[in-house]
């Protein structure tokens, strides 16, 4: 590190650990409580872990020796007041105290050793604990005993069967590996999954037209059914789920985008430019529904998703569904070449596209040129357009659904005429 790095650096820790010491100050004052550690412990504690790094940068046996005399005295400290209940019977000493103390201690040779960022991020994410406390019990007494089997499970399954999968084609059918369908699945899931969490227990009741785009992330198939749905049962909040069906169906770009770059970032760089353009236009159509179809007295309505992405079963069923379509694929692509790939683009874009997105990013069709995969991935997200303009109309029936199902198909024409372009030679 040179020594303009080391002179930012000391600055550094002493904001650091001052800024820490006050959210650690604020968190023991809610509950009227003194406890060893502050806005005057910390920068003290992060300068002394600091200098005793100094004094050997190799073997660490100074800035060891602290640790263990700083521990020795928490040790004391736990000892005397480990027997201390609350007014309600519970035991009033935890492990933030010393779990802080010790970051503290830690920050000084983290500042010095580390880039600036590390020591800012560990910060952070240390002071969210303090900061956040009545949020974070909030959720965890609404959060489901189910659903945390659920993401145990699948991350279990995760975690385990990915490594131990084969790399390698098991059949001259397809090009598509086992790793490589599970970890399709790891992915869309996950992503399908953070959205889930953001709808059901962080975005807040009224947040309105932000839930439609969280729930673009999730799916935004489901999400237009729930919409048209409310539409037709809740007229007061009609103009929301219609302009909210338009921006589920713009998110849908940026997601695929998303999944593509996962796992062929040349063919994502080569989608990007229409995949965006689809996108900002469908910005635009939403913002003009919005703005025509918004009434004076606005209520607000929450939009949850129907299930939990990680279930077990969902997921044998996205990889099944990725399997068949990619053995479908290979052979539509050797027999009938790309128009035959378009075709079935056009036809599984009615269902679930993911697969079928994956399959073409991942190399689960024969060779192609990315102009052709391109096109395909397009021509699906334009079918898949289409279908849920159907679903609008069929849940909330042609009145409502009009505006909506008419945006989504200027979404699909053009989509269509850009996948024809390109499928030309652009």
């Amino acid at each position: 590190m040179s020594p303009l790095a080391q002179t930012f650096s000391f600055p550094l820790l002493l904001a650091l650990g001052f800024f820490f010491g006050l959210a650690f100050e604020e968190f023991h004052a809610q509950d009227q409580q003194v406890r060893p550690g502050g806005v005057r412990s910390f920068p003290l504690l992060a300068l002394s872990g600091a200098l005793l790094y100094r004094l050997d940068t190799t073997h660490l046996l100074p800035l060891t020796a602290g640790l263990l005399v700083l521990g020795a005295w928490l040790t004391a400290y736990y000892l005397r007041h480990i027997e201390e209940t609350d007014p309600e019977g519970r035991p009033n000493v935890g492990l933030m105290v010393p779990i802080c103390n010790v970051l503290a201690y830690l920050l000084g040779p983290m500042a010095l050793s580390e880039p600036p960022w590390v020591a800012i991020g560990v910060t952070f994410v240390a002071v969210l604990p303090l900061t956040a406390r009545e949020k974070l019990h909030g959720l965890e007494r609404r959060l489901e005993v189910s659903e945390i089997v659920t993401a145990g499970k699948f991350l279990i399954l995760a975690g385990l069967v990915l490594p131990f999968l084969a790399n390698e084609p098991v059949t001259t059918l397809t090009d598509i590996t086992p790793h490589q369908v599970w970890l399709a699945v790891v992915a869309v899931c996950s992503i399908s999954y953070a959205s889930y969490l953001l709808l059901r227990y962080v975005a807040p009741p009224g947040a309105g037209l932000w839930v439609a785009i969280i729930g673009g992330l999730y799916s935004s198939t489901a999400t237009t059914i729930v919409l048209a749905r409310r539409a037709a049962t809740e007229p007061a909040t009609a103009w929301q789920a219609q302009t909210g069906i338009i921006l589920a169906t713009t998110i849908m770009y940026v997601r695929l985008l998303v999944i593509v770059a996962l796992f062929n970032l040349p063919l994502a760089r080569h989608l990007a430019p229409a995949m965006l353009a689809l996108s900002v236009f469908g910005l635009a159509l939403g913002g003009f529904w919005y703005w025509v179809s918004a009434t004076p007295t606005r209520s607000r309505a929450a939009v949850r998703p129907p299930t939990n992405p990680l279930e077990l079963t969902a997921a044998l069923i996205f990889a099944t569904l990725f399997v068949v379509i990619s053995l479908a694929s290979a052979w539509v692509q050797n027999q009938f070449g790309n128009g035959g790939l378009f075709t079935l683009a056009a036809i599984v874009g009615a269902t679930d596209i993911d697969p079928f997105v994956l399959n073409t990013a991942a190399g689960g069709v024969a060779p192609f040129s990315a102009d052709v995969g391109v096109a395909a991935i397009l021509i699906a997200a334009s079918t898949n357009n289409l279908a849920k303009a159907v679903y609008a109309a069929a849940f909330a029936g042609g009145r409502l659904a009009a505006g909506p199902a008419g945006a989504l198909a200027m979404l699909a024409f053009a989509g269509g005429i850009v996948a024809w372009w390109i499928a030309l030679g652009g």
